[in-house]
């Protein structure tokens, strides 16, 4: 056997062993994630097609009736109008706010007022929902609320922000947009900082305007991680529940009542836990939904480019 053979051989059998080692190291991580996400999925299907109930701990199969009665209830229909609202109005808000802030802080020549405003623009998203839901929740109460007496030292009349039908809606996606428009400007902005220089200067060359350096240069650089973006944001939105719960309990009216909180009323409290999984099982195929189209958009993206690259 030759030396390089030899050399050959080893390289082989490194990279069996490492191999190995990888598959060993990834089977405990592997088993808990079966146990922790893919059994209580098929737990969930398995019972949406069931009466269970919690008191009784008993069950029978009853087909497709949960999801003919979700069809066929009108609060649910509103709750998936509202998440669908909420996640479009949020999310399209928070994309160009985020995109604004990001170009606006990568212009700025001094590197320490840039880490400044990073640090003042992250504050809000690196706070917990709760802590989040609980201060503006405070911070909007009709009674002592900052705001009403910002208001009312301007001569404002109080209003009641999250408790009426005409307002809490509105108040919700502001509290939602204020907490997660950091995260588009963190990532658009880690963006905008790996562009390379030479394509500002070589569009510079035939006179470019201001929008030829925005559609020309870092739309197309930018495009990979606003479609990121736009999918992380939209299921958070879509799945929504916490904020929802503790600002206003899917009120008033169920004018802020999303899927989750749908779930959470109409299934878990009521201990109808059947009914609970068949409206998850909505709330999981619209994220599906969701995920499809971001790959499919990822996928042509990736070989729109592939094709710019091998014409030039």
């Amino acid at each position: 056997m030759s030396r390089r053979q030899k050399q050959s051989n080893r390289k082989l059998q490194s990279f069996r062993r490492t191999r190995r080692v990888g598959r060993i190291m990834m089977t405990p991580t592997m088993l808990f994630f079966a146990l922790m996400t893919i059994y209580p999925l098929i737990f969930m299907v398995f019972y949406s097609f069931t009466d269970f109930r919690l008191l009784s701990r008993s069950y029978s199969f009853v087909a497709f009736s949960n999801y003919v009665e979700l069809l066929r209830n009108e609060y649910f229909r509103s709750s998936v109008w509202i998440s669908v609202v909420f996640t479009v109005i949020s999310v399209a808000t928070e994309l160009v706010l985020g995109l604004a802030c990001a170009l606006y802080v990568n212009s700025l020549r001094s590197k320490t007022v840039q880490g400044i405003l990073r640090i003042l623009l992250l504050v809000p998203y690196l706070l917990p929902t709760v802590t989040v839901a609980v201060s503006w929740r405070m911070m909007l109460s009709a009674n002592f609320g900052i705001i009403n007496k910002w208001f009312s030292f301007w001569g404002i009349p109080v209003y009641n922000w999250l408790s009426d039908i005409k307002t809490a809606f509105g108040t919700l996606i502001a509290v939602e947009i204020w907490q997660n428009t950091p995260f588009v400007f963190l990532v658009l902005y880690v963006a905008l900082q790996a562009i390379p220089e030479e394509q500002f200067e070589a569009i510079a060359v035939f006179g470019a305007r201001p929008l030829d350096y925005f559609l020309l240069v870092l739309l197309p650089n930018l495009r990979p991680s606003i479609l990121f973006c736009l999918l992380i944001r939209s299921i958070d939105c879509i799945r929504i529940f916490d904020k929802v719960n503790l600002l206003t309990g899917g009120g008033p009216a169920n004018s802020t009542t999303t899927i989750s909180q749908f779930v959470y009323h109409y299934g878990i409290r009521n201990l109808r836990f059947g009914y609970g999984c068949a409206a998850c099982m909505v709330l999981i195929f619209a994220v599906l939904v969701i995920t499809h189209i971001y790959l499919c958009r990822r996928e042509r993206l990736r070989i729109q480019q592939g094709e710019t690259q091998q014409n030039a």
